[in-house]
């Protein structure tokens, strides 16, 4: 798995609802990109709507939100909508982007839960991995971003 420290390595792909995104395209902002196992799970499902309650407060520092799992893009965008999720949702069923940042677990084939943010020039700048406090991936973005606990 990737580390702080390290660049991020770019990628592209289309997201739920059909837009373009490309790491490379984010410079100049923070990005929070968070793996997860798989869509429809009880934890996942957790873990998701933690972000998109907190989407707003996260795009108040300037960063943008992106998930990704090893899902099928059509399973994906069907959580995506379940869940009322705004924020690029990938499905990453070619695992290209999953196995960049090191985040396949090797004899499962699904994703580690982890949660990198990556600063404004393309750097990790905090690796979250943490597969049972679902919580924890949130909260340490949002303290390392300065929001304030609420």
């Amino acid at each position: 798995m990737l580390k702080s420290g390290d660049v991020a390595p770019d990628f592209a792909a289309v997201d739920c609802q059909g837009r373009p995104v490309k790491l490379s395209d984010l410079r100049g902002k923070k990005v929070v990109l968070f793996f997860f196992p798989k869509a429809f799970t009880p934890i996942c499902t957790i873990e998701i709507r933690n972000f998109r309650d907190h989407q707003a407060a996260i795009e108040a520092r300037n960063a943008t939100l992106i998930g990704v799992s090893l899902d099928k893009p059509a399973r994906q965008c069907e959580f995506a909508k379940s869940e009322q999720i705004d924020f690029a949702l990938i499905g990453d069923e070619s695992r290209a982007i999953s196995e960049s940042y090191g985040v396949v677990w090797p004899l499962v084939r699904r994703d580690r839960r982890a949660t990198f943010l990556i600063d404004e020039q393309g750097r990790i700048e905090a690796v979250i991995n943490d597969e049972v406090k679902v919580y924890r991936h949130l909260d340490d973005v949002l303290a390392k971003l300065g929001v304030p606990a609420s």
